[in-house]
This record gives C-alpha cells, structure tokens and sequence, in this order.
C-alpha cells in the first residue's frame, strides 16, 4: 500500500490506537467525514465489546478492486465484498484479548485489519436508503466485532 495516505489516531481514553490508511481518496469525494466517521464507529464497538486492554487497530479505506483481490486470494471467493476482517490474534466472543507472551504489559494488543470497499458500500447504502455515513459506522462496528471473535 506505497501510494496509501496513512494516518494514526488515538482515541477515546487513549486506549485504542486506529491506523488508517486511505487507499481510495475517492472516498472523500463521496464521504467527505470518512476518517471521523470510521474512527467514532470503531472506538463505539471497542468501547461496548473489549473494555480493559490498550488495542490497536488497522482499518483501510479502499475500493472493490482490491477487495476483490484481496478476498479471492484469503477466502477464494472471486468478487468484491463491502468489509473484509483479518485478525491478527485469535480472540473468543466475550473474551479480553491476550497480549502476546514476551510484549511488554503497555504494548496495545494488535488486533487486525478491517478493509472497506468505496463502491460496494455506497451501492448498499442507496440500495438500501440508508446514510452513506451510517451504513459505513455499521461496517466498521461489524468489521471490528469480527476482530474481537464475534
């Protein structure tokens, strides 16, 4: 991701760091409050799901391209998908995550990476008369529960 825009966040009670990497600036053009509304949306199910541990999280505004790549090569399903999940740890449903033996006790717990795609996810929200910015939270809240086991 060479070309991405990346940027970190800390949010909330400066527990959660969110990278963010914008791989589509085209999302600006059509959600102008992207970055805000995936970081409100993330810290909102972080803050409701995992309470306890500093956690980190990476999440990619991109486009169907490549999430279409992305999931035929980790799921062999050839076509574009509006939030793709890949955890970095393995956590259960209900569970706080487990930091990886040998990290020191402060380290934020590397959850994984949550990766939108612009056109499905725009294509849903007027399909369905929904708020652009509203199904995007509801995508980003899904993606990070995904994270957490759920």
């Amino acid at each position: 991701m060479d070309d991405d825009q990346v940027c970190s966040i800390t949010g909330g009670d400066a527990r959660v760091v969110i990278d963010l990497a914008l791989a589509d600036p085209a999302w600006l053009e059509d959600i102008p409050d992207a970055a805000s509304t995936v970081e409100r949306a993330c810290l909102a199910a972080l803050d409701k799901a995992c309470r306890g541990p500093g956690l980190a999280v990476s999440l990619v505004l991109s486009d169907d391209d490549r999430v279409r790549r992305l999931n035929r090569e980790w799921r062999t399903i050839d076509n574009a998908t509006n939030v793709l999940s890949f955890p970095a740890i393995e956590c259960r449903a209900g569970e706080l995550p487990v930091p990886q033996p040998g990290l020191p006790a402060d380290t934020a717990i590397e959850l994984g990476d949550v990766v939108l795609a612009r056109e499905t996810v725009l294509r849903e929200a007027r399909d369905g008369a929904i708020p652009d910015e509203h199904h995007l939270s509801h995508l980003v809240v899904h993606g990070c529960l995904h994270l957490l086991g759920y």
